[in-house]
């Protein structure tokens, strides 16, 4: 029986290595391609794990371009053939690899279905180790070949009964799996792919009779499987698929498992791949501590404005209402931090916008933003990789109480300039009729907003204070002559010398005769 002809694509760029990879059903003329890579290193950790037939390269790619691999491959595995895609522009990278001894090259504008199959098929039949024919594959389509095109969004003519055969029973389920970025992966405990599958499959199969569980190809996620069952299975399979969620979700807090809806027909298989899987899956960055999202499972989004009014909040901030201007804003990310419809992407962006606005914004008023402007950008970075929602919004918080001690130290320099201000204003014209309705009158304020801010900015209140510099003054007149007290009295601002004599003997202990004949013995 005549071998498959091994393929593996490398290139940079993904769409070329996905039309390579979808431009034939490749296994009904005799190939198959085992895997891709996007560099030259990539290729060759692949090569020594799947030894292919045959390497297509692009020439110019990062970390290690395909020059480099050529020769790499050429003489650590002679028996491997190298084709080589290039651009008009790479003559002399090209003339450089068939020095090499690559097998041949095809130009990427030219890059058509059926000369690319020739090349193969040329090349091919230099490898002795598979004695190479076309009908190789006997013009059979597998499973994986049609399940990898589909999830692809490619379409394919395919064999009903090899569908049936594969997925004998009526209902079909995608189950996708996102994991946390791995740091050290020799070290980590978080299970692979595989590990998932077989965990998976033991105790689905412990639970349910008819069921087929099959690992799909997937680039986009940790891992995606395909499940195929009997109505009567449903329940059953549903609480082995929780019960694994939940367990990989103790060994690693950022793993998410997501089920799409239940489908009748396989060809639904590409749009709930491409469409309702992704979905599901970004919605882990508003739901964290969920294992297993499910659409039906899910609480209604909160109905939200997507568009923060921005022009009220700038208003806000410029009246100094920042209270009101941060109470809004909190309010707005609250509510927004319940819509998961809307992508993380825009939740971030709508906080970095944020950050950006109130840094200019008090920078505009004259506040000291130094150390805000400088850490901005690092609010960006570490709001742009926030793993979820809550993250994002401490961060934001962070940020607001930062500006905020900025606020509150200019607020604190102009109250203790108000406050000098009143206060000489009090000293120079304490001998008039002086209240807070008078004082609040000068200097714009509310007469309750001023004897709070009073009492705040003193060590006393407006009257006290008022009091302690009418009898001062008073004090002064009573030891350096012999002004009648009555008079002494109207001097400072008492219309009534009785009160007067209360006031100054609640001062300084003495009645003003006691106090005067005291100070001239």
């Amino acid at each position: 029986m005549n071998e498959l002809c091994n393929i593996l694509i490398v290139d940079d760029e993904i769409l070329v290595r996905q039309g390579i990879k979808h431009h034939l059903s490749w296994e009904q003329y005799g190939f198959r391609i085992v895997g891709e890579a996007s560099n030259g290193k990539e290729a060759l950790e692949l090569i020594e794990a799947l030894r292919p037939h045959i390497v297509i390269t692009d020439i110019v790619m990062p970390i290690m371009d395909g020059e480099e691999l050529t020769r790499i491959v050429r003489q650590n595995y002679p028996d491997i053939e190298v084709i080589v895609l290039s651009s008009y522009g790479e003559f002399n990278y090209v003339r450089s690899t068939f020095q090499q001894g690559v097998a041949d090259y095809i130009l990427k504008p030219k890059l058509d279905t059926d000369e690319l199959l020739q090349v193969l098929q040329r090349t091919a039949r230099k490898i002795p180790s598979i004695q190479y024919q076309e009908d190789a594959g006997n013009n059979q389509i597998t499973m994986d070949h049609v399940i990898e095109k589909l999830i692809s969004g490619y379409s394919i003519d395919y064999d009903v009964e090899l569908v049936k055969q594969a997925f004998p029973y009526a209902r079909f389920a995608l189950i996708g799996i996102e994991q946390s970025v791995q740091q050290d992966k020799g070290r980590s405990t978080i299970p692979s792919a595989s590990d998932l599958f077989s965990k998976l499959t033991d105790r689905v199969d412990s639970a349910c009779e008819h069921i087929v569980l099959r690992q799909l190809p997937s680039d986009r996620y940790a891992a995606v499987f395909l499940a195929n069952l009997g109505p009567r299975e449903l329940d059953a399979w549903m609480a082995a698929v929780r019960e694994v969620a939940q367990e990989t979700k103790q060994l690693d807090p950022q793993t998410g498992w997501a089920v799409s809806h239940l489908f009748d027909d396989f060809n639904q298989i590409s749009s709930v791949y491409q469409d309702e899987l992704p979905k599901l899956l970004s919605y882990r960055f508003y739901f964290p501590e969920t294992a297993l999202l499910i659409e039906d499972e899910l609480p209604q989004p909160v109905q939200v404005n997507r568009s923060f009014n921005l022009k009220q909040f700038t208003e806000e901030m410029k009246r100094e209402h920042f209270d009101t201007a941060f109470q809004d804003l909190r309010s707005y990310v609250a509510a927004m931090s319940g819509n998961y419809t809307s992508t993380a992407f825009e939740f971030k962006s709508l906080l970095g916008n944020i950050v950006f606005n109130i840094t200019i914004l008090l920078g505009n008023q004259g506040y000291d933003m130094k150390e805000l402007d400088a850490a901005k950008y690092s609010y960006f970075k570490t709001i742009n990789d926030a793993p979820h929602v809550h993250e994002a919004v401490r961060l934001l918080e962070t940020f607001l109480e930062e500006a905020n001690r900025q606020i509150l130290a200019k607020t604190q320099q102009g109250s203790s300039a108000s406050m000098k201000k009143l206060l000489e204003y009090i000293e120079e014209h304490h001998a008039e009729t002086l209240n807070l309705t008078t004082l609040g009158q000068y200097f714009h304020f509310n007469p309750s907003y001023l004897s709070s801010y009073f009492t705040a900015h003193h060590t006393e209140g407006f009257s006290e204070y008022l009091n302690k510099i009418r009898v001062e003054k008073a004090a002064e007149l009573l030891r350096s002559g012999t002004l009648p007290i009555s008079d002494i009295s109207s001097t400072v601002g008492y219309s009534d010398p009785s009160y007067f004599t209360k006031v100054f003997k609640k001062v300084k202990g003495y009645s003003p005769s006691q106090y005067r004949r005291e100070h001239l013995h």
